[in-house]
């Protein structure tokens, strides 16, 4: 989850209904304090072209306080059509049909009120794979492909054989992404809800993933033995009492159990650091998700755990997202409290990543 995400977003007033789909600006659904009842929001009409229906739509969008209107917009005109992005924006003069109106309307209108577009499609995009989701997985994250990274930059010999152990799989986007970079490698998912482990299952089989992973029901690693060469895990890291100040599309539309951390927000990892312990291989590697923030915190519990940070991994807004792992300092001279803390110290954020074995 991005910290734009995790940030209260703005809404629009309880005394401002919708924009008017058909009239283009502020009619019947307005702010007025004249009404107390907003009208409901209005159908798109048979016979708008595509242009003035996204050009509509957006107005609806930017109206329920979103950020990238015309985007959604045309995302949501898209999957109504039942056409791609370039079929939208190649023909702006294609005419709506009656059902199609319909349909587009009732799309924009589940937006509005906050819910995901994702949720409303049904599927996300990660590390350019599609993955479908169910009310049981979080949806993937441009962020959490901050892991992904952090692998194959450590590990950059694609045809190894890899065993790879996906803690808290969800859509299994992790593990997939990983299998499809390393062709050799095989994987088992882990998560506690059995619709997480039916639709990353399913995910498999669709991506043509599905003869090398394994997906289990199980409380992260009870139920697992062996040793693996990588671990990748993005637990729930929101402190509990912080989610209800959520953005709605998180607050309202994510399982609560992909979210909850615990009071402070670390109960996850408390518990994940011995399993990755136990369960890395000498040589393996391990990526843990952060949230933003927490890399100090976390960072102790590594160390409790015996468990030392290779590297840190930034995303695009130069938050610490990911640690990378090991058993042993493999040539480290720094602890992973001591180096946290003098990375914290120098504000250093001059790349995404930073190697504790470099100077």
């Amino acid at each position: 989850m991005s910290a734009a995400e995790a940030m209260p977003s703005r809404e629009p007033s309880p005394a401002c209904g919708p924009f008017d789909l058909r009239s283009g600006g502020q009619g019947e659904g307005s702010c007025s304090s004249s009404s107390p009842h907003p009208d409901p929001l209005p159908h798109a009409g048979e016979g708008d072209t595509i242009s003035a229906a996204q050009r509509l739509a957006a107005q609806t969008l930017a109206g329920a306080g979103l950020d990238e209107p015309r985007r959604e917009a045309r995302l949501l005109l898209a999957a109504a059509l039942d056409a791609d992005i370039t079929a939208i924006v190649g023909h702006p003069e294609r005419r709506l049909g009656a059902a199609e109106a319909a349909r587009f309307a009732a799309l924009v209108a589940r937006r509005a009120a906050r819910e995901p577009a994702a949720r409303i499609l049904g599927r996300r995009e990660f590390w350019s794979l599609d993955f479908a989701l169910s009310p049981e997985t979080l949806v993937p994250r441009p962020d959490s492909e901050t892991l992904i990274e952090a692998v194959v930059a450590a590990l950059p010999q694609r045809n190894a054989p890899l065993r790879i152990l996906d803690f808290g799989t969800g859509t299994g986007c992790l593990l997939l992404a990983l299998l499809s970079e390393y062709p050799a490698a095989s994987g088992l998912g882990v998560d506690i809800m059995p619709g997480a482990v039916a639709t990353a299952r399913a995910n498999a089989g669709a991506l043509g993933l599905g003869r090398r992973a394994v997906f289990l029901v199980g409380s992260w690693g009870a139920a697992v033995s062996g040793a693996f060469d990588v671990i990748v895990a993005n637990p729930p890291y929101v402190a509990g009492a912080a989610i209800a100040a959520l953005a709605p599309e998180v607050a309202r539309h994510e399982p609560r159990r992909a979210l909850d951390g615990g009071a402070d927000g670390l109960d996850a990892y408390r518990a994940l650091m011995p399993e990755a312990r136990r369960l890395l291989h000498p040589g393996g590697i391990a990526a843990f998700e952060l949230g933003a923030g927490q890399q100090a915190a976390v960072a102790a519990i590594v160390e409790a755990a015996g468990l030392v940070i290779a590297a840190i991994r930034y995303d695009l807004a130069g938050i610490a997202r990911c640690l990378v792992l090991r058993r042993d300092a493999g040539g480290m001279t720094e602890s992973a409290g001591a180096a946290t803390k003098k990375h914290l110290e120098c504000g250093m954020f001059p790349s995404r990543v930073v190697n504790r074995k470099e100077p």
